[in-house]
């Protein structure tokens, strides 16, 4: 591919791009991969290049540009040696035309700005992400591993993080093959650490995803104890099952909920839990540095279906845990109504229920939880809350 033929593939994926976060379609990786599986001509360096201009382009826009047009002339501001490259020859993009305008500059959607938490140093969150481990200590100590990884380095209040360069293929490394070390990210593996969760406790993951947080669970119970991971979309959960066997775990128990009727499968479990934890699906605002599109697909009428079933979500899990249990609560959010304000909501219609503070050598208190941000901590955005039933 010339570099000018690379302009007009990134052209497209844009307009696919946006076509799929308008529409609710296929995620930016998966249409990328697509587009090349049908173009086997594109070499590794074209593949590279293209996947570049794309992720520039939008990591350059926060509110859904009209077409991937407007996208890359906008690029060509920040880049300007592209300009060059929109020749009209064969394959390439027609000339910038006098006066024709690229998408606007911006790193949060103009309706957003004033719902992020106050202390968000928004520029900071687009930045590229490094790689956060979690050393299994199932397996291993981070005196072990470390040694394996000689670019890693610890940090400074985890005790079993260590973080790598952006885009290190650490998959590949015999550590993470034996399941020495997991990716998580520094705040969720914090949030992990806030449950406090102990050898022979009753634990549920109730929003477990694919199960970073339940591992983590599972090697600070040090494999005893009853820990469930639930979740209402199965292909989700069905990826935990490889990643706790490569773990070394054999303690969790996967539990499948039918949305809308979560209480009915976990009735059973009223008043039996030491620590649920509600990792409550979000507006992901917290996680634009490894996914700068989702600020193309949230919109404010999602965000009130979030907030609502946040809401839901935090009132059948309440009577799971037994007298003196703890809740946390958390979202990988960075807007006040999915974090301070869901929590003040919660406390002020449930009774029998306090708050506690998280002692924590990052993040910032923020009403009755703490608020980590990448330009204040190095990690994705998070709120999260500490919620003991007293009664």
């Amino acid at each position: 591919m010339t570099p000018s033929a690379r302009i007009q593939a990134a052209i497209d994926l844009l307009d696919a791009i946006i076509a799929a976060a308008r529409d609710g379609g296929p995620a930016a990786d998966t249409l990328i991969a697509r587009y090349f599986k049908e173009r086997r001509y594109a070499g590794s360096r074209d593949r590279r290049a293209v996947r570049d201009h794309v992720y520039d382009a939008i990591r350059r826009v926060a509110d859904r540009p009209e077409t991937g047009r407007a996208a890359m002339i906008g690029l060509v501001e920040a880049q300007p040696e592209l300009a060059a490259l929109f020749d009209g020859s064969a394959h390439a993009p027609l000339s910038i035309e006098p006066g024709e305008a690229g998408a606007a500059a911006g790193a949060v959607p103009g309706w957003l700005q004033s719902l992020l938490a106050a202390p968000v140093e928004q520029d900071a969150l687009l930045g590229r992400a490094p790689v956060d481990l979690r050393v299994n200590r199932l397996k291993a100590t981070v005196a072990q591993v470390a040694p394996e990884l000689p670019d890693a380095t610890p940090i400074a209040g985890i005790a079993d993080a260590l973080r790598l360069p952006e885009g290190y293929p650490v998959e590949q490394s015999e550590a993470w093959k034996r399941g020495a070390v997991e990716v998580q990210d520094a705040g969720s593996q914090l949030i992990s650490a806030a449950c406090g969760a102990q050898a022979g406790q009753t634990v549920i993951d109730l929003c477990a995803g694919a199960g970073g947080k339940t591992l983590a669970l599972a090697a600070a119970m040090g494999g005893k104890g009853r820990l469930i991971a639930a979740d209402t979309i199965r292909n989700r959960i069905d990826r935990l099952a490889p990643r706790a066997e490569r773990a070394g775990v054999t303690c969790i128990e996967r539990l499948l909920l039918d949305q809308g009727h979560e209480a009915r499968a976990l009735a059973p479990l009223a008043g039996q839990a030491d620590v649920v934890l509600v990792d409550a699906p979000c507006s992901g605002t917290g996680t634009w540095r490894r996914n700068p599109e989702a600020r193309w697909r949230l919109t404010q009428a999602r965000l009130d279906r979030l907030v609502s079933e946040q809401a839901r979500i935090l009132d059948f899990a309440a009577p799971l845990l037994a007298p003196g249990g703890l809740l946390v609560y958390a979202t990988c959010a960075l807007t006040d109504r999915e974090g301070r304000d869901q929590v003040d909501a919660f406390l002020a219609r449930q009774a029998g229920w306090s708050a506690e503070p998280i002692e924590a050598d990052m993040g910032r208190a923020h009403g009755h939880g703490l608020l980590l941000t990448p330009g204040h901590d190095g990690t994705d955005g998070f709120y999260f809350a500490r919620l003991r039933r007293t009664a």
